[in-house]
């Protein structure tokens, strides 16, 4: 869908194109509305990033809540959203033989412990899942304050992305 007709949407219709951008948090697209137009997608995604930078902690809590494990009990249900299947298998989060498996588990499982969330992880910044493993290893090291910072950060990245893909400008 291109930027202007992106821009001519009333809310409801905008609120249910970019609802998914950031993952189950329809709210940030219905804040991001009333700013329109947009003279670019980058002006959209600096807005949108705004909306989560001005949302109480709880709501950025839930909105990082609602992302998804790598490899996770999603992934193994087929519960994720097609953006977030999409995203992992490029990496070949979908398809883990055994032992790599065990590692996300053992990776995603001391990091919730250790922080209380899951691991945000921009995928497309990341050329291999062993980079991405690797980030995930090093930020164990972080504290709870600089993963929270560095988790919303990761989504902002994930959303450009999915902005990318979904408006067109002309």
């Amino acid at each position: 869908m291109d930027l202007a007709r992106i821009n001519a949407l009333p809310l409801e219709q905008f609120t249910a194109r970019l609802g998914g951008v950031f993952e189950h948090s329809p709210w940030v697209a219905e804040r991001t509305w009333q700013a329109r137009p947009f003279a670019s997608v980058q002006a959209l995604h600096e807005r949108m990033i705004e909306v989560v930078r001005n949302a109480s902690r709880t709501e950025q809590l839930d909105l990082i809540r609602a992302h998804p494990e790598l490899a996770g009990r999603e992934a193994k249900s087929g519960s994720l959203t097609v953006d977030s299947t999409s995203e992992q298998s490029r990496l070949g989060f979908m398809n883990l033989d055994r032992s790599h498996f065990e590692q996300m588990q053992e990776l995603n499982r001391t990091y919730r412990q250790r922080f209380g969330i899951p691991c945000i992880v921009a995928l497309r910044l990341h050329a291999s899942r062993a980079s991405v493993m690797a980030e995930m290893q090093r930020r164990l090291g972080n504290t709870v304050h600089a993963e929270m910072v560095t988790a919303l950060e990761q989504i902002g990245h994930i959303a450009r992305g999915r902005l990318e893909k979904f408006v067109k400008e002309k």
